[in-house]
Order: structure tokens, then sequence, then C-alpha cells
């Protein structure tokens, strides 16, 4: 199998490297690194959008990254029905491309959350279709905006087109005293209506390798995979 990827850095991203890593580990594939200003994306199978603070989020996160000359072709990419991953920033940014639903606002706490939290499935997909139901993943987070938003009719379609892909949870597989920054529902990460755009607040690359706190964020590019 020849999969190919790519990572886009920004200005201000700091977990590119870091997905650069995860995706040539796993996908044994070949992965490039596109810079923002580039206005053409080469044919990949699988475009990630990482991490980080992009453009210093001045403005509001994602919102300056939205206007860079590679989305274009990054919305024709999720257009033709190929896989685009948004992790933090990256969930952040599509929001703001309008290739998913609602909005990333700030954390319940009103301060910035780094730690390692529990996610588990919500409905299936093509990138948690390897991992079961009621299983939990154990996958960190890093963000000050990470407190997914939206009306209720768009919160009621997310439940009845099934795009809600990851929710926080706690170890013992409950959504109570699991929500770590206010999200609607508990929601950890949500798809587009075609299912081949995901974008999730935890850190699947920084869940992967043996001196990391667990492999869970492997399970990811594994579903992908199959």
């Amino acid at each position: 199998m020849n999969f190919k990827s790519a990572v886009i850095t920004f200005p201000g991203s700091n977990c590119d490297r870091d997905a650069l890593t995860y995706l040539k580990d796993l996908t044994q594939g070949e992965v490039l690194n596109i810079w923002h200003e580039e206005s053409s994306l080469p044919n990949v199978d699988l475009v990630i959008l990482p991490g980080g603070f992009s453009f210093g989020d001045y403005l509001r996160s994602g919102a300056m990254a939205s206007k860079s000359k590679i989305i274009k072709d990054v919305i024709s990419h999720a257009n033709d029905g190929r896989y685009l991953l948004g992790i933090c920033n990256g969930f952040q940014i599509l929001t703001e491309i309008g290739l998913l639903k609602g909005a990333l606002i700030q954390n319940k706490s009103i301060k910035f959350l780094g730690k390692d939290c529990y996610i588990k499935k919500k409905f299936n997909n093509k990138f948690n279709c390897n991992i079961q139901n009621n299983e939990v993943l154990q996958i960190p987070v890093a963000h000050n905006e990470g407190n997914f938003y939206c009306d209720q009719e768009t919160l009621n379609y997310l439940h009845d087109e099934e795009l809600i892909a990851f929710e926080y949870c706690s170890s013992e597989y409950s959504l109570d005293d699991a929500n770590i920054n206010g999200s609607l529902d508990n929601i950890a990460g949500i798809t587009n209506k075609n299912k081949n755009v995901l974008g999730m607040m935890p850190h699947p690359e920084r869940a992967y390798q043996d001196f990391h706190l667990s492999n869970h964020g492997k399970k990811i590019i594994e579903s992908i995979l199959s």
C-alpha cells in the first residue's frame, strides 16, 4: 500500500514535527511538510492540520490560518473525499473554514489545559473503526480554546447524522465529571457529513511511542489504513 500524507505548517505551529514523525512511523509511506503559503497541495491520501498557535491565535484561534493560500486546496482535498485530520489548533481551523460545524471557545476554567484525558468513540467512522465500543483511550490535551460550542439545531444535527467521533469520559467509561473543558455533550471530536474530515482536541501524535503514557493515538492511523 503506497499511502501518502502531508502536514501543513503555519507560523506558530508547534506540533507539526510531532505530526510528521507520527505519520512517518505509522504509515510507512511518504510524508510531506507543506508551508502554508504554498498555493497547491500535492495529491495525498491524508492531510493533517497540526496543533499549535497559528499566527499567535490573533483575532481568534484559527482565524488567520483560515486565510492562508494553501486552504483552498485543503478544502478541495476534503471535498474530493480524501482524509483530513485537524488536531487541536487544526480542529479550530477546520471550523473557521466551514468544513466542520460549531466553534471552539475558551475553556470553562478560563485556563490553559495541559494534561492527559480519557476519550471514547461516540459514533463509528473511518477514523475510529478500529476502536471498540466503550474502549477508553488515554490521550493528552493542550489547549486554551477547546470548549466545543454550537447552537441547539447544530447539536441535534451532529447527533442525528452521527457525526460525533469522540467524547470525553473517565477511565471507568463514565461521562460523569469527565468534561475537562466545558464542551457541549462532552464532545472531543467531530466529523463532516461524509466522515472523511475529523477535528479533535486531544493529540494522538503524543500518544503512540514507547515513552508516551499510552500508545492509544496510533489507533486513529490504524483505522484509516484499514
